[in-house]
């Protein structure tokens, strides 16, 4: 493969900034749970968000170490997966289309996507309820580095461009800057769950999202059959 990247970083930044509404309803839960095992009172506000950075910390940890696990396999069979390149960058596209429609409230066919990675959660899921309730921020870092194991339609179309950069260092880097993207709605829903999760529910922004994911998506189609 060549040195460009084929998805660059502010982009990855931007699906996952997008993609944000997707990640509380699959995370934010979690994530503000975590502020109401703090006790309020002095400092507050302190340990609030050291739990918080902790648990996306590791949460961003594990989807830069799934994308290198990922890239090191393709770079072990490099002449392959130049064949396959084309149809893996359509394979992205589809991905973010179906991300979109899901986002929009228009069809969830999404699921049937994420359901690839229920084995593994399977696995891990149990050794989370062992980590609650937190009561220290590494035990919060531990959580989000299984969390990110959660089957998760965006997180998979992100790997998938993760996938095909030129390097295993930029694949890496290219889901750190996706996870950076989910991070500002992540941190504020444990501050201020309630407004979040309005605009969650607001049908318009999710609308406008999921057009935004779907025009990327289709943009990229041609990319695929370029190549």
């Amino acid at each position: 493969m060549s040195g460009e990247l084929l998805l660059s970083y502010p982009s990855a930044f931007l699906i996952g900034l997008l993609g944000s509404t997707h990640c509380l309803g699959m995370c934010g839960g979690i994530s503000a749970s975590l502020s109401m095992t703090i006790p309020v009172g002095r400092g507050f506000r302190l340990r609030q968000a050291a739990m918080l950075l902790a648990f996306n910390g590791g949460r961003i940890g594990s989807y830069v170490a799934i994308a290198t696990l990922i890239a090191l396999l393709s770079t072990g069979a490099a002449q392959q997966w130049v064949q396959l390149a084309p149809l893996l960058r359509t394979l992205a596209g589809v991905l973010l289309i179906l991300m979109g429609l899901s986002m929009g409230q228009w069809w969830q066919g999404i699921r049937y996507v994420e359901k690839v990675g229920a084995p593994v959660w399977k696995k891990l899921s149990p050794l989370t309820k062992r980590l609650i309730p937190v009561q220290h921020p590494l035990q919060a870092l531990a959580l989000g580095a299984l969390w990110g194991w959660l089957p998760c339609g965006l997180v998979y179309s992100t790997l998938g461009w993760a996938a095909l950069q030129p390097s295993v260092p930029q694949a890496a880097t290219t889901m750190l800057f996706f996870g950076l993207g989910t991070l500002p709605s992540m941190l504020i829903t444990g501050m201020a769950a309630n407004a979040l999760k309005r605009l969650q529910h607001n049908r318009q922004f999710r609308q406008l999202t999921g057009l935004l994911l779907i025009a990327f998506g289709l943009w990229t189609l041609p990319l695929g059959a370029l190549h």
